[in-house]
């Protein structure tokens, strides 16, 4: 594997705690994808993180290898990417542990997780820290691990997770300042504007915390019926409709061509046309994008050891740029 040396690098990773829908693939999958054309990309599974929730091991090793599956599905070449488990990765927890060092409790009492989940706590008369585990508590510190072992210059996020690379820099730059040396690259967020938000079946955001959503890999008969859930307003056959306020429409865009989209705007809005109707042209384009990627998913998942063995070759591609890092940085602080 070459890559030019003027690329950047991004990084990102994905939790394996529950199944891909298509609000991941056009939120998530797609846009890393894309990325991975303008710079040297390494993708990775935080299973580690997702032991905070996930305890039984069997539901954690599906997951995880439903994860690569579906992005390897979707189009991520490991030939290009360094596609690895942070299980796989030894020196994360050991940086982890040097970060932990420069990273003060006041900044991970601010981490929005953790305040979320002391709310909840009092709002249900709790002690504010009922309940949570260390895990939840320094996540800020092993996700500024997960950035900075790799000499990330990029991390694409949304919006509302900018403050995690925020706290990576905060943390990276206490050390560097401490050490007077850059010893570690401090990354930028990239936040993804442009990236589709995805209605669920409700009109609501499509996300699994709602219960709305359309899984990745569903076919036939089983997507055909979650599309015929999606709710509509009371609108007649024949009246006008406004494909720009349709949720269907709105779903629709994501996988028909610009001329597809265009006539079927034009029988929403001449009337003629129900529901109904407009629930089976969106399963029809639906279908017709997913069936390739579901049948690549379905292959993949039927060989798990060939599944692990790419997870285990991108470890050991992303150990050798790890083993610098801890290298330099054991040097430095003077326990190499």
């Amino acid at each position: 594997m070459r890559y030019a040396l003027f690329m950047k690098i991004a990084l990102t990773g994905v939790k394996p705690t529950g199944v891909l829908h298509i609000g991941n693939y056009f939120g998530a999958i797609k846009p890393a994808l894309l990325l991975t054309e303008k710079y040297e990309a390494r993708y990775f599974i935080a299973d580690y993180h997702a032991l905070n929730v996930m305890k039984n091991p069997a539901e954690l090793k599906a997951a995880i290898r439903g994860i690569a599956a579906g992005w390897l599905a979707a189009g991520l070449d490991p030939e290009k990417v360094i596609f690895y488990r942070q299980s796989g990765v030894p020196e994360t927890f050991e940086l982890a542990t040097i970060l932990s060092a420069f990273a003060s409790k006041g900044l991970l009492n601010r981490a929005h997780a953790y305040k979320a989940a002391v709310q909840r706590n009092i709002e249900r008369g709790e002690d504010g820290d009922a309940g949570i585990n260390m895990g939840l508590f320094t996540y800020p510190v092993l996700m500024a691990a997960d950035i900075l072992l790799f000499n990330a210059d990029v991390v694409p996020v949304g919006r509302d997770q900018t403050q995690h690379v925020e706290m990576a820099q905060d943390i990276a730059g206490a050390l560097n300042f401490n050490y007077k040396k850059d010893l570690l690259k401090i990354p930028e967020a990239v936040v993804r504007e442009d990236v589709a938000v995805v209605p669920g079946l409700d009109g609501r955001k499509m996300s699994k915390s709602y219960g709305n959503t359309i899984p990745l890999f569903s076919g036939g008969a089983a997507l055909r019926k979650l599309i015929m859930r999606i709710v509509t307003n009371s609108q007649g056959v024949e009246e006008s409709k406004d494909p720009d306020s349709s949720q269907i429409f709105s779903l629709y865009k994501l996988f028909a061509t610009e001329d597809e989209q265009a006539a079927l705007a034009a029988r929403y809005r001449a009337g003629g046309m129900g529901w109904g109707e407009a629930k089976e042209e969106l399963f029809r384009v639906t279908d017709r994008e997913l069936s390739p990627i579901r049948g690549r998913f379905d292959a993949l998942m039927a060989e798990p050891e060939r599944l692990d063995a790419i997870l285990k070759d991108g470890s050991e591609k992303a150990r050798r740029i790890a083993s610098g890092t801890l290298s330099r940085l054991r040097k430095a602080i003077g326990i190499d």
